[in-house]
């Protein structure tokens, strides 16, 4: 089948199932009780707003979680999509899968609450003008106002100065203009009217700006600021019952953010934050940002005596014995139920049913016998209910959602006696797939697009396929609500859950992303298709373009078993002349047809990440010459460079720390270090002089960019000649780039370099370029950010001895894997520069 695609990467449509930690059920202590009951006793709840994840200050949230007691949210605005990854290979979309779960335990590490707006992180962005464009202000805005009315907050803290436009990360200036906007339109009745079919009016009291002597420029500066609207509290307090200071609470947070290189150690000791007053009344006190606000249940009408029942609660708990608080507990429920409909209502609701079952230490699961299964399939569920406490309660019934199936037992529950059930269930056949709902549609580069206003601003998409289960306690009736799991034995690690997934009956993964064709021979694609469920039988196709042609034209194909595998080669002959395309597998089964990809992400510190993902991949022929063919690659933080260039012809040789010795370096035409090298590898200080020795006796060394913060080599020593990295970077990948040097051989051998190998980049030009360096460098290429001076620091060369040193903080860690057919040209240009052409 021939199929022309014209598909912008960024329309990729991606489908995630996301698994947490939190899918196993919540083993609480007496302390646990005794501070939920506290909490609950607490009517106050803050806002924390900032652009991307790890931006949040944990010790604040964690502060105000687990000291003040209050309903503390994060609303990060992205899910960190364009960052850099230094735990794999993974970036753009994935990056944003793992980001999301990082910050997701980082919440579950400080006690607070996560919320996102639909904003895509593009990268990094010079002034908010850029990037409210980008990201269209008005969606944003309309999504920051969605997460005020929602979450109520009494306060709002912004983590960045809203006066600071092109002083920092465009993200991050913008995230605090859109909260100062919104402090106010959340309370206007003509702004963003539909929202006010799901949610009410809200006035927040109180805008606070996050700021330190950091944002001051020294300690000295901020020492003299005027603090007449300044707050200061001390954060660092000590708690008894969980043995940590809240610091080290906030840097368990914090080093949840494990792609990113956070990990943080834990303090001790007094830590002072500073909250500067930007709009509303100021507190009379000083420390207390709620001071002033009522936070107890009488700002809830009829609510008093729910307050002095609670404090009753408290006092009375016995540690001991916590189900002693549960006829007090109930009452207060009851109570509260009789409320009028309100935040309050429903945000109480939820903690004193969790907090009645937990003195109860009542576990209740639902387990299917897989975790995973197809629309209209049958599967397994068993269920458990065990009540560890002599109170009398018993199980009137189980729905089964979203099944029109209900079972009533009035089942008596008696003291630390398991009763279990097995149930078969037969799910829809029109069940959609688990999915991200951010990444159910195509969208653009700054925004993806949900049409659900119920689904925006949630950290992941509520699962469809739950119990509910009512429990009647000392005769009151309680309901419940919880999602079918997945759990199994794993040899090392014990007991071990994931969430229950819906999934296509077939995936077919092609090997590679991009295939890149530097000659005109063909290449093998190999398609592996596994199956979802049993016995199913098809056909399997390659749809290519137009001018491409691949052999053969399908596969008949039968797989008996769940999860079987089998892998299918087609032979992929490019066009004559340079063009880039797409690729996609088609399955055929019947009159349904199947074109998506699994893709497992597995860490330690997340739960495996499965995602289903339109199965497409580039094709590009691209008009290529190289001189040379054995690579040496020192991996840095993660990237696929290695992999993109073996599409090319090069032989690559990952290298560890016992390869790099002269005797190994001289069988390499080139040695490249991969991104920010410099600023993980220990061992590099050790191999330098090794590496610059190599150049010197005619070896290629291309160094790629690397932070000017954090370098396990000294900044004068990474070259043989002085060279000073800054934070200078260009952030539009379209910005114009001048060939400073056009004669230079770097631009003209083997392959000619002209403007046109720099189009259709992707995210950016580059980033933390050098702007000082030595007159041995030559200075090859220019750019720059609209407004701004020429960047000529992104490309330097230096002939050194009988070799080439080349240093170069170009995005090439982006653009090969992106397969864009300059870049590779460029690239194969300074692998070839200390090579001769084969006679």
């Amino acid at each position: 089948m021939r199929i022309f695609f014209r598909i912008s990467l960024v329309f990729i449509f991606l489908s995630v199932s996301l698994l947490g930690f939190a899918q196993a059920p919540k083993k609480w202590t007496s302390a646990d009780i005794h501070e939920s009951i506290r909490k609950l006793n607490f009517l106050g709840s803050a806002l924390y707003v900032a652009a991307h994840p790890d931006d949040e200050n944990t010790r604040l949230i964690a502060y105000l979680s687990n000291e003040v007691k209050a309903n503390t949210a994060y609303l990060s605005l992205t899910r960190g999509d364009g960052g850099q990854n230094l735990v794999g290979a993974e970036i753009s979309e994935l990056l944003g899968v793992i980001r999301t779960q990082e910050l997701l335990a980082a919440r579950r590490t400080d006690g607070g609450n996560q919320m996102f707006s639909r904003a895509n992180d593009f990268g990094y962005s010079k002034h908010p003008d850029e990037t409210l464009k980008i990201w269209n202000k008005e969606e944003v805005l309309s999504d920051v106002v969605w997460a005020i009315r929602k979450w109520q907050p009494d306060v709002i803290i912004n983590r960045f100065n809203h006066d600071s436009a092109g002083e920092t990360h465009g993200h991050h200036t913008s995230s605090a203009m859109l909260s100062y906007e919104a402090f106010d339109l959340a309370n206007d009745k003509n702004a963003y009217p539909d929202q006010l079919k799901y949610v009410q009016l809200w006035q927040p009291q109180r805008l606070f700006f996050n700021t330190s002597w950091w944002f001051y420029g020294s300690q000295e500066n901020f020492e003299k600021a005027d603090k007449s609207k300044m707050l200061s509290m001390d954060v660092g307090v000590y708690y008894p019952i969980m043995g940590k200071s809240n610091n080290e609470i906030a840097a368990e947070s914090r080093s949840m953010h494990k792609s990113q290189g956070f990990g943080s150690t834990g303090s001790r000791g007094t830590e002072m934050e500073y909250l500067e007053l930007l709009k509303g009344d100021l507190p009379d006190s000083k420390s207390d940002i709620f001071a002033g606000i009522n936070t107890t249940w009488s700002r809830v009408k009829g609510g008093e005596p729910i307050g002095k029942m609670l404090q009753s609660v408290e006092k009375n708990f016995n540690y001991g014995k916590p189900y002693e608080s549960i006829d007090q507990l109930l009452k207060a429920y009851q109570l509260i139920n009789k409320l009028p409909e309100s935040y309050w209502k429903k945000v109480k609701t939820n903690e004193i049913k969790q907090v009645i079952k937990a003195c109860m230490a009542l576990y209740a699961e639902a387990v299917a016998d897989d975790y995973s299964a197809t629309p209209g399939q049958t599967i397994e569920v068993n269920l458990e209910f065990t009540n560890r406490s002599p109170v009398a309660v018993s199980l009137k019934d189980i729905h089964f959602l979203p099944l029109d199936m209900d079972t009533t037992l009035d089942q008596a529950l008696a003291n630390n006696q398991p009763f279990t059930l097995n149930q078969q269930l037969q799910l829809p056949a029109n069940m959609p797939y688990t999915n991200a709902y951010w990444l159910n549609k195509k969208h653009e580069l700054g925004m993806y697009e949900v049409e659900d206003q119920t689904l925006r601003g949630l950290p992941e998409t509520p699962r469809q396929l739950k119990i509910t289960y009512t429990l009647v306690i000392k005769g009151i009736p309680v309901t419940y609500e919880q999602d079918i799991v997945f759990k199994r034995n794993d040899p090392v690690d014990g007991e071990v859950y994931r969430p229950f997934e819906i999934t296509p009956p077939v995936f077919a993964n092609i090997a590679e992303k991009v295939y890149v064709f530097g000659n005109s021979s063909p290449k093998t694609i190999n398609v592996l298709l596994k199956s979802g469920q049993e016995n199913i039988s098809g056909t399997l196709e390659l749809c290519h373009g137009d001018k491409w042609r691949v052999e053969p034209e399908k596969y008949d194909f039968s797989l008996s078993l769940k999860g079987e595998e089998h892998s299918f080669s087609f032979k992929l002959y490019p066009p004559t002349d340079q063009d880039e395309n797409f690729v996609v597998p088609l399955i055929k089964i019947g009159e349904q047809s199947y074109s998506q990809e699994i893709v497992s992400i597995e860490y330690d510190h997340i739960p495996t990440q499965t995602v289903f993902r339109d199965a497409s991949s580039k094709v590009v022929h691209i008009d290529l010459q190289k001189a040379g063919d054995r690579v040496g690659y020192i991996m840095g933080a993660g990237d696929e460079i290695p992999a993109s260039l073996t599409q090319i012809g090069y032989d690559v040789t990952l290298l560890e720390d016992r390869d790099i010795n002269a005797k190994n370096l001289k069988n390499f035409d080139a040695v490249i270090l991969g991104i920010r090298a410099y600023n993980t590898e220990d061992r590099l200080k050790f191999h330098q002089s090794g590496l610059l020795e190599y150049v010197k006796e005619g070896g290629t060394l291309i160094v790629q960019y690397n932070t000017n913060r954090g370098l396990k080599v000294p900044m004068d020593e990474i070259a043989p000649f002085p060279l000073k990295i800054s934070r200078d970077r260009v952030a539009v990948e379209e910005a114009e780039i001048r060939l400073l040097e056009p004669e230079h051989r770097v631009l003209n051998w083997p392959n000619k370099i002209t403007d046109q190998d720099f189009e259709g980049w992707v995210q950016e030009r580059g980033l933390y370029f050098p702007n000082e360096w030595a007159e041995e460098f030559t200075a090859i290429l220019s750019s720059n950010d609209p407004g701004e001076t020429p960047k000529d620091g992104g490309l330097l060369v230096a002939k050194y001895g009988k070799g080439y040193y080349i240093y170069s903080g170009y995005s090439w860690f982006r653009e090969l894997p992106a397969g864009v057919p300059g870049a590779f040209r460029l690239f194969a240009n300074m692998i070839s520069i200390g090579k001769e052409a084969k006679p």
